[in-house]
């Protein structure tokens, strides 16, 4: 009997040993395909009710008539500056200096943007959000970051040599005839490469997007939490007519 019991003992520990075994399981291919959303899938109409009062309101949020531009503001429009990077820059610089300011008891330099960042247009009419969502479709923050003023000559001399609007307030650039620089400023004053400066400019080209390298040597950065379309979106609200011109912030002689 005792037997029995000491077999029938071993029996159910070696049992319950392996059912407590872990079964482990590995992943050994991936696969994936792409399912294409067109007219061929029906509206669901318990989805278009629930959803439709939220995209009444948005699309009342988003056309809400802003501003008023009385021609159409594009990026092509000037060799070395644009109307729409002008405005661009300006309302960077007018938006974004109060809350730097409230930080840091400093002023913002100067502004630069990137040619390329500027997404569409803004057509002759009515200005809303919408406007600015098509402008700067990115999450791009405005951040201000401190640079010598010899990395600033870098910028000038990258600027010369793009070839492209890059946007810019605050600073003047102005050439001779043969493209070459004849003086640059910040504020009216000569640049000065011994001098620390205070530069507007977004999270994307502080990391230096577009080639713009300058921005990586050790550049202390504010970041305001304040993305370039909010700032665009809040300058509307605020003004009647939007009206920015080529001018002469970056030119030849």
């Amino acid at each position: 009997m005792r037997l029995k019991i000491k077999h029938f003992v071993v029996f159910v520990t070696v049992v319950g040993l392996t059912s407590c075994k872990q079964d482990y399981k590995t992943l050994t291919k991936i696969e994936g395909k792409q399912i294409s959303i067109d007219s061929s899938y029906s509206q669901k109409a318990s989805i278009e009710e629930f959803v439709s009062p939220f995209r009444r309101r948005i699309n009342e949020v988003l056309d809400s008539t802003l501003a008023y531009a009385p021609k159409a503001i594009v990026k092509n429009d000037g060799e070395f500056n644009t109307s729409a990077g002008n405005l661009m820059a300006d309302i960077i610089l007018s938006e974004a200096n109060p809350i730097f300011k409230s930080r840091t008891g400093k002023d913002i330099d100067f502004v630069l943007l990137n040619h390329g960042g500027i997404r569409a247009i803004i057509s002759a009419g009515h200005v809303s959000a919408r406007s600015a969502f098509e402008v700067m479709p990115f999450e791009n923050n405005i951040v201000v970051a401190e640079i010598k003023g010899s990395d600033v000559q870098e910028m000038v001399s990258f600027l010369i040599n793009s070839g492209r609007a890059h946007p810019i307030a605050g600073m003047q650039i102005v050439l001779d005839k043969n493209k070459d620089l004849k003086y640059a400023k910040i504020k009216g004053v000569p640049l000065d490469p011994e001098r620390t400066y205070y530069v507007a400019t977004s999270d994307y080209l502080v990391s230096g997007g577009d080639d713009m390298g300058f921005f990586k040597n050790n550049t202390p950065v504010t970041d305001t939490d304040y993305l370039i379309r909010n700032a665009m979106i809040d300058y509307f609200g605020k003004v009647d007519t939007i009206a920015p011109k080529v001018d002469n912030r970056f030119y030849m002689e």
